[in-house]
Formats: C-alpha cells, structure tokens, sequence
C-alpha cells in the first residue's frame, strides 16, 4: 500500500494519549489514525442509505445527548474501548 506523509497538530496531552494508545494497541500513531478515519467514512456512507417506514421510525427513539456531537461520542467509544 502506498502512503503519503500527514502532519497534524494536537495539543501535548491529545499527543500523549495517541501514543499511548497506539502503545498499548502495538500499532502506531498513524495506524490508528487511518482506522479512525476509515471507521467514520463507514459510519457516514452507513448514514447515506435510506432507512425504510419502520427503521425510519424507531430511529427516532433514540436521542443523543444534546451536549454532544456525534463526533464526540465516536471519539469517547474509541477512547473507553482502547483503555481497557
């Protein structure tokens, strides 16, 4: 697979928390990265489909906490999955 170089900026401890979860994954910063990313273009092209009367209706029995975006949320999963 051919890559390409990514350089992002994060605060010190966002950084330290990268490394430590890539530590305890045995995988690196960026392969963690690229399966972020790879999860949530799934998560996306997952919300394109058109759900049917009854999906469509239960869908809506679920809310969000209004405090949270849906990124945060993936963000807290992913971390609390990793941290165990």
């Amino acid at each position: 697979m051919v890559t390409s170089k990514l350089t992002l900026s994060a605060d010190p401890q966002t950084v330290a928390d990268a490394k430590h979860l890539a530590k305890i994954q045995r995988s690196s910063v960026s392969a963690m990265f690229a399966r972020f990313v790879t999860g949530l273009r799934q998560v996306e092209q997952l919300e394109q489909f058109k759900l049917g009367p009854v999906t469509g209706r239960a869908a809506g029995l679920v809310r969000l906490p209004s405090r949270a975006t849906y990124r945060q949320l993936v963000e807290e999963a992913l971390a609390e999955k990793y941290s165990s």
